[in-house]
């Protein structure tokens, strides 16, 4: 039953069906087809499957990342790193950097920080000579960091899917991510300093000084959620919430980047984000059940723990699974399929759960910026009029990176786990 689904669901989606629908259609079939379970319990699963209250934080970040990047805080975000990093070698490269990284703790989207934000960051460096194809490479690659950072919409949905803290696994993202992002800007002032290009701006004690006091109120947004969940006040959800009603606040009085008017086709563009995840959501449920019901996370985890039983050495191996499963499916589509199927075999060897959660969601970031269904390249393509084969050679150094760093992750298990013991002690 799950070779046929699987197969099935490719072959669809290969066609250019829809994922949710591809999965969905292809879960029904294999019903039909192998079982005589009647397909009203599969609706009342999927059903069920939505009847969370940790789910309502997706939505909620999302529309606090909409209102964030419509409410005129990218601008000033991207002034405030440029006081801060573009004195140095490759500076408006730093800024990308920095910006991204910033702007990830606000929006917890990657499609969001090339769309939105990454227009400008784009202009910004084509203006101080930076190539095209390298400006669209390098904001590609820092839009991964919207998975990494709080508050990442993958994250919520893995940490869900897996049972775990949706608190922990936000906060277990954090040093990764930053140090992604170091590993990232000292490439680029290799890379600069190799190829003598970008203009430096000066430094300016007041100028930064004048825009950090600019960007303070945005700044504070993830701020408020991690503090929230660290001292244990609010509740994931609970934090979205507050997040959607502070960003309303500052986008409205202090950066004044849109009117009330503008609100119903927020909620509009944060209804069809909202729609895609969790269609892929409830029509995973039916294919999951599926796999419980032919024992496949079972199968799958006795064929990983016979190759060995070196959790270093079975993170790796999966490591290279998810890089391709990122490469050719959906991220939010690979969760729902992948962590039920994956999670038994990983603790089994005794890998930390909340563990392969922040690994699994950073290793399928992966696939946002790589073809062939790479959402964050092909927005960037949409956005710069370049082709595909003008940015993928420029991109490729920062999947390399990205890939060495999660090698590094894998080899070194503390890098997530000793911050996250240090401020939640069992």
């Amino acid at each position: 039953m799950s070779i046929f689904l699987i197969s099935l669901f490719f072959i669809l989606m290969f066609l250019g069906i829809p994922v949710a629908v591809s999965l969905g259609f292809s879960s029904v079939l294999t019903l039909a087809l192998f079982s005589d379970i009647p397909l009203t319990l599969i609706s009342q699963s999927m059903f069920s499957s939505m009847n969370s209250f940790i789910m309502v934080a997706v939505p909620l970040f999302i529309l606090a990342g909409n209102i964030m990047d419509k409410g005129g805080v990218g601008d000033k975000i991207f002034n405030f790193a440029n006081s801060m990093v573009g004195w140095m070698p490759g500076g408006l490269g730093h800024v990308n950097i920095v910006t991204s990284l910033i702007f990830a703790g606000m929006s917890g989207s990657s499609v969001a920080d090339v769309a939105g934000l990454g227009v400008l960051e784009m202009s910004a460096m084509e203006k101080h000579g930076y190539d095209k194809e390298y400006s669209a490479a390098i904001t590609v690659a820092t839009s991964t960091l919207a998975t990494m950072i709080p508050p990442s919409i993958l994250m919520i949905v893995a940490a869900s899917v897996a049972n775990v803290s949706v608190g922990k696994a936000l906060v277990g993202g954090v040093i990764p991510g930053i140090l992604i992002a170091v590993v990232f800007m000292v490439y680029n002032h290799l890379y600069c300093k190799k190829h003598k290009i970008g203009d430096r701006s000066k430094f300016s004690l007041e100028i930064f000084f004048k825009s950090l006091l600019i960007s303070i109120p945005a700044m504070l947004v993830p701020v408020i959620i991690l503090i929230g969940m660290f001292t244990g006040i609010v509740t994931p959800t609970e934090a979205a919430a507050i997040a959607v009603v502070y960003s309303t606040i500052i986008s409205l009085t202090i950066y004044k980047g849109f009117t009330l008017k503008n609100i119903p086709r927020l909620l509009i563009n944060t209804t069809k984000t909202t729609g895609t995840i969790l269609f892929i959501a409830v029509t995973a449920k039916s294919a999951n059940w599926i796999f419980e019901f032919d024992g496949l996370p079972a199968k799958i985890a006795t064929s990983i723990t016979s190759l060995t039983s070196n959790p270093v050495l079975i993170m790796l191996v999966v490591l290279v699974f998810l890089v391709v499963v990122g490469m050719i499916m959906d991220a939010t589509a690979a969760i729902y399929i992948v962590v039920p199927i994956l999670l038994p075999a990983v603790t089994s060897v005794g890998v930390d759960p909340l563990f392969f959660v922040v690994f699994l969601v950073l290793s399928l970031a992966l696939g946002l910026i790589t073809p062939p269904v790479g959402v964050c390249l092909y927005a960037a393509t949409s956005v710069t009029g370049l082709r595909l084969e003008q940015i993928v050679p420029k991109l490729m150094p920062w999947i390399i990176i990205l890939i060495m760093s999660l090698a590094i992750l894998a080899v070194f298990p503390g890098i997530i786990m000793g911050p996250l013991n240090f401020l939640f002690p069992i």
